[in-house]
């Protein structure tokens, strides 16, 4: 493992910046709402999210390079920690997923979470709950248009439904993209943001710099909670386990299921990864309780 060359660290050296990743859907904004109002702690969820969500997915379709990523990061991000007061500042985000590597040049100080969540309950939640937001056939259209005739076709506007990845030839799954359908769309955004994520810590962030954990298991297990605290540097409140029990962006847990053939569209696309993550996609998708 090599780390990248430092580029300009925050100027407030003292503050430590904590980037929790992951597919979304995972997690970040309940981690947001838990440690929010805690001593020497600014959090944020997907903060600045307009202005880095289509960074983060240029830079991953191979449409922007790390300069100017470093360059739209220094004002954003950057700024954001130099000006902090506080001891940890945290963003909770999805989109920074594909930037871990920008982000480490500018923070080598920086500490990374990776939330992992079961695909099934993801895909599902973005498909079912955002459905005008994430993967949209116009939107999708849209990008890709633009993607295949720059010059000749007006650049989507920096709102969230237009930056959703599209895989490039030479990428996984590119070639079976364009038959994609919305749920399988929000399925191949589950398993590249893991294969993602996992290759960025493996292959530039210090061992003791980052922690991942599942969703599941921070729920039921108090070793996790302790080990996601002490990761954080903030005391493991008893209160923490009874507050992550509760459903935190619906009223009550909701639970749509898959359907048979969207069983068969999630295992043809996401099976190798559930595996990996150490799901298994033989045993029916868990029942939300928290």
């Amino acid at each position: 493992m090599t780390p990248p060359a430092t580029i300009d660290p925050a100027p407030n050296r003292d503050t430590v910046p904590v980037f929790v990743i992951g597919s979304g859907r995972s997690g970040t904004r309940t981690i947001f709402k838990l440690l929010s109002g805690i001593d020497g702690l600014e959090i944020h969820h997907e903060f600045c999210c307009t202005h880095v969500q289509p960074a983060a997915a240029l830079y991953a379709m191979g449409r922007l390079g790390v300069d100017e990523v470093l360059t739209q990061l220094r004002s954003l991000h950057s700024a954001a920690i130099a000006l902090s007061d506080a001891n940890t500042w945290i963003d909770c985000s999805n989109k920074l997923t594909w930037i871990v590597e920008p982000l480490l040049r500018l923070h080598p100080n920086a500490h990374f979470i990776n939330l992992i969540r079961d695909g099934r309950k993801v895909a599902n939640s973005y498909f079912h709950k955002l459905p005008d937001e994430m993967y949209d056939d116009r939107s999708t259209a849209i990008l890709r248009a633009w993607l295949d005739d720059p010059e000749g076709t007006s650049k989507p506007p920096p709102e969230k439904k237009f930056w959703w990845n599209i895989p490039i030839d030479g990428m996984p799954f590119a070639e079976q993209f364009p038959q994609f359908d919305q749920f399988q769309r929000a399925t191949y955004h589950w398993v590249e943001s893991n294969r993602v994520a996992a290759k960025s810590l493996a292959e530039y962030v210090p061992s003791d710099q980052q922690l991942t954990l599942r969703l599941e298991d921070l729920v039921t297990e108090r070793t996790t909670l302790e080990a996601f605290c002490s990761f954080v540097g903030v005391p493991c409140d008893d209160s923490f386990a009874e507050y992550l029990k509760t459903p935190q962006n619906v009223i009550y847990p909701m639970d749509f299921g898959l359907n048979d053939e969207q069983r068969s569209q999630f295992a043809e696309i996401a099976a190798p990864m559930m595996r990996q993550l150490g799901y298994d996609i033989n045993v029916k998708e868990y029942t939300v309780g928290y």
